[in-house]
């Protein structure tokens, strides 16, 4: 299992445009990939899942990656968080 913490930079947050990026980013593998904030911890893979944690510019989230392929996962959210999320 992989966590890892990750801040939000782009001006929107998480929201649509973005949470269906990450989606489509996470649905790629079969890891279970989860995302926490505040507590509250959402299925990676569902729009709507991502999309209630309203996170926002600033906001700091937890990835939780559990499954065969979860170095690939992460290497791919990273890229995710630390290269088209800030360019959206």
């Amino acid at each position: 299992m992989i966590k890892r913490e990750f801040e939000i930079f782009n001006k929107v947050g998480l929201h649509a445009r973005p949470a269906a990026l990450f989606v489509q980013t996470a649905s790629k593998f079969k890891s279970q990939i989860s995302i926490e904030k505040d507590n509250k911890t959402v299925n990676g893979k569902s729009i709507m899942g991502v999309l209630t944690l309203g996170a926002s510019f600033g906001d700091k989230v937890t990835i939780i990656i559990d499954g065969p392929d979860e170095d690939e996962a992460i290497k791919a959210i990273e890229e995710f968080f630390n290269e088209k999320l800030k360019s959206l």
